[in-house]
């Protein structure tokens, strides 16, 4: 017995029970951590397996006006659903919060409903929400360039062009907006002849120096030797597609002879002899290979702004919806169109 209690004062006894009563602390704590997380996560797919298959409309209103999830719970689902594609559920959510009666973030819902709208291609619906946003908040301007985005895509440039005005009253720069809108109207505009329509997109393009491919894929397609005539140099490479397709006996050889990136170009595509090598990979390859092989150039252009792939360009980019962002790259390619062509003749 003396030498239990000895062993009971000893001081490494004490530090034992220490360390096992930090052992059985630590123990229960991580596994009753682990439980915890457990039953959140079944909590969370349990409410998940709710959205796995939209409620009905009085369902969702239900579950709405119940108030067990709140409002900022409810946009973050619906955000979510619109970042997927799924646009129904994302309307049938701020229709049903819209309809709920709460007074909270209603401007913000209103705004995200014709949103989606817009995004869901129901152009009519979108215009008919961001009307009503700006009859009771006339100077918001998230809501006035989605009206004249809107109006764009439903080819109503005139009413397009009339939203530009009060985002002029709210200092904000729209001459780029207004010189395309106008080229898109003119464009558009089945009463006026070609030569009037070439004058008018020149007057633009000389006023801003913008929208180049635009312009250019008109004046090109109408009226090539006025195409060449106005053309820019020093942004060639913009067009760089519009040249590469262009018809050979449309080429303008004195303009051709100003510009080294022209001369290489149309050396690789065989139409000239006048550069024997080019500071451009693609384009060196094909001056080397001088028609030996099916190859050509391919495009796609990459909006500057939000970084977005497209193969076919753009005038306005339809992810970030910036005007005149694209830029071209191009690589080389097997020429189908050759390939075809000596298919055919293969039959004759």
């Amino acid at each position: 017995m003396d030498m239990f209690f000895i062993g009971f004062r000893d001081p490494l006894f004490s530090v034992i029970i220490f360390l096992a009563i930090i052992f059985i602390i630590t123990f229960f704590s991580y596994w009753w951590g682990r439980y915890k997380r457990s039953q959140d996560s079944r909590h969370l797919d349990k409410f998940l397996r709710q959205f796995r298959a939209l409620p009905s409309k009085d369902e969702l209103q239900v579950l709405i006006s119940s108030g067990e999830i709140s409002q900022k719970s409810w946009l973050l689902l619906a955000s979510s659903y619109y970042k997927n594609g799924d646009y129904e559920k994302s309307i049938e959510i701020y229709n049903e919060l819209l309809k709920s009666g709460t007074k909270n973030n209603t401007k913000e819902t209103m705004f995200l409903l014709g949103k989606t709208y817009f995004k869901a291609g129901f152009l009519e619906r979108s215009k008919q929400i961001f009307l009503v946003i700006l009859k009771e908040s006339p100077r918001t301007p998230q809501a006035l360039h989605y009206l004249l985005l809107v109006y764009e895509y439903m080819r109503d440039y005139k009413s397009a062009l009339e939203v530009l005005e009060p985002l002029d009253e709210l200092a904000e720069d729209v001459t780029l907006e207004k010189a395309y809108l106008e080229a898109l109207e003119i464009l558009s505009n089945t009463a006026m002849d070609e030569v009037r329509k070439t004058e008018r997109l020149l007057e633009i393009y000389h006023r801003n120096h913008q929208l180049n491919y635009l312009i250019f894929e008109y004046l090109y397609r109408v009226n090539p030797k006025l195409a060449w005539q106005n053309i820019d140099l020093s942004k060639s490479e913009l067009l760089t597609e519009l040249l590469w397709r262009c018809n050979s006996h449309d080429l303008d050889l004195d303009i051709i002879a100003k510009s080294s990136f022209l001369m290489e170009l149309y050396s690789a595509r065989g139409d000239i002899q006048t550069a024997s090598s080019s500071s451009i990979f693609e384009f060196d390859i094909l001056i080397k290979l001088q028609n030996k092989a099916n190859a050509t150039l391919s495009f796609e252009y990459i909006c500057h702004e939000c970084k977005s792939v497209s193969p076919f360009a753009f005038s306005r980019c339809s992810v970030c919806h910036s005007i005149d962002s694209a830029q071209v790259e191009w690589s080389l390619s097997k020429d189908y169109t050759k390939v075809f062509d000596e298919e055919n003749n293969s039959f004759q």
